[in-house]
């Protein structure tokens, strides 16, 4: 969420028609090489479906018999595989599941009448992939084209905790508008996400390039020779005549991003280097800064405020003349570094509600930077203000934390948070925690009283309660090396050579 206009921009830019922005969503329409290039060359999709049934329901009956209708011949041939994945947001069906069931039961059930055979179900690699998107009683079945959701790029080769999003870092850089004029910094780098996001912007490389497969590869109409086209055409790519530097305190975050950078065949233009963001120095030349800080949720970090102060002195005394954009969580956090953002676009990362804010760097007043033709907010800049109305405007963060985690089986996409709402049910939430407090006070008390009796029995016949610990699994087993970047064997190796070079 936040990033749908960003997405419409791409799509335009990519020849797409029809393009509408939807709720975590845009649609548009195009022919069967629109698709194709959607899935390898847009930045900032996790998944690209086709459409190909609409329908009411209103009983899980209608959704079974509807998906009846289809000819399902035309999608699963002999010995083919598939799998459902649905979203639901309705009083109808009260679980996504069921619904996939139904859609499963009726596929089956058909090609079982008309063939004898009963094809199988794949969760893990199926030849099909199906999704549906039940709004109370509309619905909409789809063929999921993408397979593995699009921000699985396929050049990270190990990461770190809690490592951004590859959409979302690239969203944020298509947010600021830089597309690789000035140098890039992400002196937080990680594992590197923002840096070879940025790289990938910077040269027009399309993030698909890095891809083992798509879903759609597995049609009956695939068209590989229009794909390896597609695949193999390095005429939008473009000159990066700039550098992307990256620092971490942490040495282990650099080997790590030094290794997607060198998996990603980027090291020519990324340098990665152990530096401490408080020993931070003004470039030598004109650069962008786009970091993620800790926010203090999934990752600690002593003295978390005094984090973001050092941050705010760094910018203010050794970054003048720069724009520096920095994605956090906390308000407490961002009132830290002391300077007035120019702008504040409201984004989630994951589950929590955060903000992407900008920072100009300059010497002297505000009207004086004006007067000379400083530029505070461009026209773009104003218009991704305008959504903040989509976020309510007093955040409290940890009551929305509080709030999900006591719906933790609802999808994220289902919240709207109303304070009004908050109030009311706080009581009764309240009151329901005191009873569940009660019940595990007893519960605790009950398992003391059997682990006592436990231990005498196991004290008896010499059982010493301990349990040998299982073996380390290998890693390495199962993470198949480069295997990820040899995709046929085929036409599209081209790039391949390139990096491993």
């Amino acid at each position: 969420m936040g990033l749908e206009p960003v997405l419409a921009k791409e799509l335009t830019q990519l020849g797409a028609n029809d393009v509408q922005i939807g709720r975590r969503m845009v649609s548009f329409t195009g022919d069967k090489e629109m698709m194709y290039r959607a899935n390898f060359q847009l930045h900032t999709a996790i998944k690209i479906l086709k459409p190909i049934h609409r329908f009411k329901a209103h009983s899980a009956d209608d959704v079974y018999e509807e998906i009846k209708k289809l000819d399902w011949t035309e999608y699963l041939g002999d010995d083919k595989t598939f799998a459902v994945d649905s979203v639901v947001f309705s009083e109808e069906f009260r679980h996504s599941k069921f619904v996939s069931y139904k859609v499963k039961d009726a596929i089956v059930d058909q090609l079982r009448e008309r063939t004898g055979k009963r094809p199988n179900i794949s969760v893990a690699n199926p030849d099909l992939r199906l999704h549906i998107h039940v709004a109370e009683d509309q619905c909409t079945l789809c063929l999921d084209s993408s397979g593995e959701s699009l921000h699985r790029r396929g050049y990270r080769q190990e990461s770190v905790e809690a490592p951004i999003n590859e959409v979302l870092a690239a969203g944020i850089i298509l947010m600021t508008g830089w597309q690789g004029e000035t140098d890039f910094i992400d002196p937080m780098c990680g594992s590197g996400t923002f840096l070879i996001e940025a790289a990938l912007i910077a040269r027009n490389m399309a993030p698909g390039l890095f891809r083992k497969e798509y879903a759609f590869e597995k049609w009956a109409d695939f068209d590989a020779d229009l794909f390896d086209s597609i695949y193999n055409d390095e005429s939008q790519e473009r000159e990066f005549n700039h550098h992307i530097y990256g620092y971490d305190i942490d040495f282990k975050a650099v080997n790590t991003a030094r290794l997607n950078v060198k998996a990603a065949g980027l090291s020519d233009c990324i340098t990665v280097e152990q530096q401490d963001f408080k020993d931070f120095q003004q470039p030598n030349d004109k650069a962008i800064i786009v970091t993620n800080p800790p926010y203090g949720e999934r990752i600690s970090t002593p003295n978390l405020l005094e984090t973001y102060r050092m941050i705010g002195e760094r910018l203010k005394h050794q970054f003048m003349g720069g724009d520096a954009w920095i994605l956090s969580y906390r308000e407490e956090c961002f009132e830290q570094i002391g300077l007035k953002p120019s702008i504040k676009i409201p984004l989630y990362n994951g589950s929590l509600e955060c903000e992407l804010r900008k920072y100009q760097l300059f010497d002297g007043k505000m009207k004086q930077f004006r007067s000379e033709g400083g530029t505070v907010k461009t026209e773009e800049e104003k218009r991704q203000m305008a959504q903040t109305h989509r976020f309510k405007k007093e955040r409290e963060f940890k009551q929305r934390l509080t709030e999900q985690e006591e719906n933790e089986d609802a999808d994220i996409r289902s919240f709207t948070f109303h304070r009004h709402e908050f109030k009311e049910e706080s009581g009764k939430r309240k009151e329901e925690r005191g009873k569940r407090r009660e019940e595990s006070g007893k519960w605790i008390e009950e398992r003391g009283e059997r682990k006592s009796r436990f231990s005498k029995d196991s004290g008896k016949s010499g059982f010493s309660g301990k349990t040998k610990k299982p073996g380390k699994f290998n890693d390495s087993q199962n993470r198949g090396g480069h295997e990820r970047f040899d995709r046929s064997g085929g036409k599209r190796n081209k790039k391949f050579n390139r990096d491993e070079d």
